[in-house]
């Protein structure tokens, strides 16, 4: 503790116990005006001070306070030894009396609220410092520390009047301005920490922390275009780029920019910074883009590095199965051994993989092996219920699920699993309890608001609330297709045709080869009597699913009736 209190006092020390002065400066004027016969003894405690010798410069300050009772020099000097010696009791006391001898003499006040400050007593330390501001409310230093200190007590409002007024008094103060973004950052007030950020970097363009925290605030605000445009600009200037240019990358990936994203991920490569986290990175986003061949080739060299790194495995075998090299895959898979945490996401996989390759046996055998040694990972239980029902076998996989419920009955994701599977079996009623359930347990899964809101659509029941739980979703996930076409077939089942045209037409334009929708669509123009525009979406909706009887019949309807309107 005492080793962090002389490090954060070693500033003010500086700028408040320095004493020696030019001696045609206004400083030393009124230092000597301020001494009678302890001058001497003062400037000789002083070289003693300079020279290291304590003891002595400790001994003659106090015969300086002695022949000058009335000085604040020679205590302050006393304070200085005292506090760098460790004596923080004794150097606090000097500094009130200090306090006592010269009221508007303002370093005492700014070394006591340094100290107080690094005792962790910021409210004591304020009450010091604000008689420091107040002495000379345009010197940056004691505002700055000042509104540190209030700040660790959430005094706001303060630190914003101390700050502006220190602006008003010193314009020109880049360093006020920027603090001032700073306390209204902390305020979640973004924009007006902006416009303070921005107002200092006028004053200072080199100021690069203000620069980075106004990019903070774009994110808080997410305005990602201004933070990345910010943090870019940043980086053109910065001496240390990697710890920005790996921020950048977070940034692009939280905003699918994957392409940005890798341009700077090659940045490090090049500037020879690259690390496993920004490789790995690297290969997932290949992953995502489709782009296969260089994310196996990605893993498989991390993987030369370190075998054991099964996270990398899973990796590289994804990338192997979404290229359609299921054998390949499946040889990766088998890498994970079966202790590994992993294991249990890897038979996921594999059993997806026999499946495809016809072994649904095999793939069976292997979940219920596994499930054996895991009974608590959920993943497994959904991966076999999954594996049933794509079998046919939907009464078996729902079977399965409810047996493990006492597991499970708190995961919302176990409760939508058993909901799809009651609505496939036809028995809707149990489909939407479990719907509810999932909303108890996570009332911002955009899936299951979906589920009940298209569910009641689809029965012609509970509209309004239809309408709540689709638009709930759309919050959720604004351009997801399928929840715009449920909100399309609500106002399509309340008549309200118009804007189910509306909807449906800009689902069908995010999912065009959805024959679902493509038939919502048709239906909307129906009932609006365009009988040519629901023709074309029957139609297309045809071509995508020949064998629907109720498109066939839709069609001959619209047909029929033209004949015999002829």
């Amino acid at each position: 503790m005492l080793k962090y209190i002389l490090g954060c006092v070693a500033f003010f020390l500086l700028a408040a116990c320095s004493s020696v002065h030019p001696v045609d400066s206004p400083e030393y004027e009124h230092l000597v005006s301020g001494f009678g016969s302890g001058l001497g003894l003062y400037a000789k405690a002083r070289l003693s001070w300079n020279e290291g010798d304590a003891e002595r410069a400790l001994l003659l300050s106090r015969e300086a306070q002695t022949a000058d009772p009335t000085s604040p020099y020679p205590i302050m000097l006393e304070a200085e030894i005292l506090v760098k010696s460790g004596r923080i009791d004794e150097s606090l006391a000097a500094i009130d009396r200090a306090v006592k001898v010269a009221p508007d003499y303002r370093p005492p006040y700014l070394l006591g609220g340094s100290i107080k400050f690094s005792m962790g007593k910021p409210k004591e330390a304020a009450v010091y410092l604000r008689n420091a501001v107040r002495l000379e409310p345009g010197k940056e230093d004691a505002v700055l520390h000042l509104v540190t200190a209030l700040m660790q007590f959430f005094e706001y409002e303060e630190s914003v009047n101390v700050l502006k007024n220190l602006i008003k008094v010193k314009p020109e103060s880049a360093v006020g301005n920027y603090y001032l973004g700073k306390v209204y950052s902390q305020m979640k007030l973004y924009r007006e920490a902006v416009t303070y950020y921005q107002r200092a970097l006028e004053l200072r363009p080199d100021l690069a922390q203000a620069a980075i925290d106004m990019a903070i605030s774009f994110e808080a605000l997410d305005d990602y275009d201004k933070a990345i445009a910010t943090y870019k600009k940043v980086l053109d200037e910065a001496d240390n780029r990697a710890p920005l240019i790996q921020h950048l990358i977070r940034l692009f990936i939280q905003n699918q920019r994957y392409e940005d994203a890798l341009t700077y991920l090659k940045k490090l490569d090049a500037m020879g910074l690259s690390t496993t986290d920004s490789n790995r990175k690297k290969g997932l986003i290949y992953l995502e883009l489709e782009r296969y061949d260089e994310a196996i080739d990605t893993f498989c060299e991390m993987l030369q590095a370190d075998s054991e790194a099964h996270q990398l495995r899973l990796y590289l075998g994804s990338a192997y199965e979404e290229k359609g090299e299921l054998a390949a895959a499946a040889i990766e898979f088998l890498k994970i051994p079966p202790d590994s945490p992993l294991y249990p996401e890897a038979v996921g996989h594999l059993s997806f993989i026999y499946k495809e390759q016809g072994k649904n046996e095999e793939a069976i055998s292997l979940i219920e092996k596994t499930i054996a040694a895991n009974q608590n990972k959920l993943e497994l239980y959904l991966s076999l219920a999954s594996l049933e029902d794509s079998m046919g076998n939907t009464a078996k996989a729902l079977e399965l699920l409810i047996a493990a419920e006492s597991r499970f009955s708190n995961d919302y994701r176990f409760h939508f699993r058993i909901g799809v599977l009651y609505d496939k079996l036809g028995k809707r009623p149990q489909s939407i309890e479990r719907m509810k359930r999932v909303l108890d347990l996570n009332p911002a899964d955009a899936q299951a608001h979906n589920y009940l809101g298209y569910t009641y659509a689809e029965m012609g029941i509970n509209l309004e609330e239809a309408l709540r739980h689709v638009k709930r979703a759309l919050e959720i996930r604004p351009d997801d297709g399928f929840f715009i076409d449920s909100l399309g077939w609500v106002y399509y089942q309340m008549k309200r045709y118009h804007d189910a045209v509306r909807y449906l037409e800009k689902s069908a334009a995010l999912v065009p080869d959805d024959a679902t929708i493509l038939e919502h669509l048709g239906d909307a123009y129906f009932a609006l009597k365009e009988k040519k525009h629901a023709l074309k979406y029957y139609k297309k909706a045809r071509a995508i699913e020949p064998k629907k009887k109720s498109l066939d019949d839709k069609i001959k309807r619209i047909l029929q009736g033209e004949l015999e309107e002829k």
